[in-house]
């Protein structure tokens, strides 16, 4: 798949909702997992690697359930996305008004060499494009929107922070090509209890 030299930077475009961010829940896996560990952790992150691919945006939306009072992020591929499409229609469905989806779209699955996800080809074969903030819309969710450019990422990103949600942003980004293999944090069972006890106050 070809990108445009507009495309965004994926660590570039993390740093954006960095600066944005009070204190809002967050969550990474995969490709944003690796990048989001390059900055200052916070108590309310959560950086999901290892992982499965299509659980974060499901895990986000129980937490955005069980505490509606604190907004959520969940940071996902379009690889991710792809494996678990009906997670936007149950999203959809439970209408949590403190849920943001933002979609790191690149077109290929990148942490497991750059293969080209389905969407990218068919785009390609079909002469038509695979667009998933349409997706997101017409299965439910409100608000949806594709952007290109990191200054139009800067325009929306605290929209995408205070709107009633759920709210699906699709980020075009460029594939990583080198060192795109994700590294874990380590210490599961201790992040998952200290994140826990974030999510609770107790820290």
């Amino acid at each position: 798949m070809s990108h445009s030299p507009s495309c965004m930077d994926t660590r570039a475009a993390l740093d954006v909702l960095r600066r944005a961010r009070t204190n809002e829940v967050l969550l990474t896996s995969m490709g944003t997992g690796r990048e989001w560990q390059q900055f200052e952790p916070h108590p309310l992150d959560f950086v999901q690697v290892p992982s499965s691919m299509g659980q974060t945006q499901a895990w986000a939306l129980g937490i955005a359930l069980a505490q509606p009072q604190k907004r959520v992020v969940a940071c996902i591929g379009d690889g991710s996305l792809l494996m678990n499409l009906g997670s936007l229609v149950t999203i959809a469905n439970a209408a949590p008004r403190n849920l943001t989806l933002l979609v790191f779209h690149n077109g290929v699955y990148e942490v497991t060499g750059g293969q080209s996800t389905p969407a990218s080809t068919t785009r390609r074969l079909m002469g038509h494009p695979v667009d998933l903030a349409s997706i997101a819309l017409q299965c439910g969710i409100p608000i949806t929107e594709h952007l290109s450019t990191i200054d139009q990422w800067r325009d929306r990103v605290k929209d995408a922070l205070t709107l009633p949600g759920p709210v699906c942003l699709v980020l075009d980004v460029a594939p990583v090509r080198e060192n795109f293999s994700v590294r874990s944090p380590g210490r599961p069972k201790e992040r998952i209890r200290e994140f826990a006890a974030a999510l609770q106050g107790k820290q």
